[in-house]
């Protein structure tokens, strides 16, 4: 690693600050008077693909992606590994339109909450768990009949490498009772993007997206059989690609 890295980690970090104010102050303006799909276009999938591209040109964090003839043409349920922010950033400019659960308190800061308003989110209470899953199952469904994907972290935060989190059912639940399958997808972005922290590491991320899976029926029993086998899936995934990450040196 450079002796320089440590320079261009505070470049990275200053150019995605400043790059998300201007975007967001940019999009409050025009965004409104676009259609949902332009306005996706323009506010996430173009600002996302701009914080990948810095982070694989200053910090020499690449990517490669593995089963990306799994992806159905139809939106579906996302369930994905959260170990960084990283995935969030390609998550969301690989899969369009999407949209995502997150927290109801990020839309209330200044230019990135409005920003975010403007692309139908499912934001949450967090401190009331039953309401939430209420309010996913409502308006995830109504976002998957519009046509969008709905990504998922079924851990519910980001977890350390090496420390599998417990899934939740609200993503499998969602797709079960839309007669939809879950898109299972692995990574290993934490060993090089750490939870938190500044601290990054170069090396190419390994994004592996699984066969589409249906539920074996309906109601709680199908649901939680889904749950399951998504969840072993991505562990057993994350476990191989943490085994072997690929550092550059």
């Amino acid at each position: 690693m450079s002796a320089l890295y440590p320079f261009r980690i505070v470049l990275f970090y200053t150019l995605l600050a400043l790059s998300a104010f201007v975007w967001c102050l940019i999009s409050v303006v025009c965004a409104p008077l676009m259609s949902f799909r332009g306005r996706y276009r323009f506010v996430v999938r173009a600002w996302c693909r701009c914080a990948v591209w810095l982070a694989r040109t200053l910090l020499d964090i690449r990517y490669e992606v593995r089963g990306a003839e799994h992806v159905p043409q139809r939106p579906c349920v996302i369930l994905a590994k959260h170990q960084s922010t990283w995935e969030t950033f390609f998550l969301s400019a690989y899969f369009e339109p999407l949209t995502q659960v997150l927290k109801r308190e990020l839309l209330r800061v200044p230019f990135f909450g409005w920003a975010m308003m403007l692309l139908k989110p499912i934001a949450i209470d967090r401190d009331n768990p039953k309401a939430a899953l209420r309010q996913v199952a409502k308006q995830g469904q109504e976002r998957l009949e519009q046509g969008i994907w709905v990504l998922i972290f079924p851990e519910g935060t980001r977890v350390p490498v090496g420390q599998p989190g417990k899934f939740s059912r609200g993503g499998t639940a969602l797709a079960v009772n839309a007669g939809l399958p879950v898109l299972p997808i692995a990574h290993n972005a934490g060993v090089f993007w750490p939870r938190s922290g500044w601290h990054k590491h170069p090396g190419t991320i390994e994004v592996v997206i699984g066969p589409a899976m249906h539920a074996e029926g309906e109601g709680p029993r199908a649901i939680a059989e889904l749950n399951q086998r998504a969840e072993d899936w991505i562990n057993a995934q994350v476990t191989e690609l943490e085994a072997r990450p690929r550092f550059h040196h």
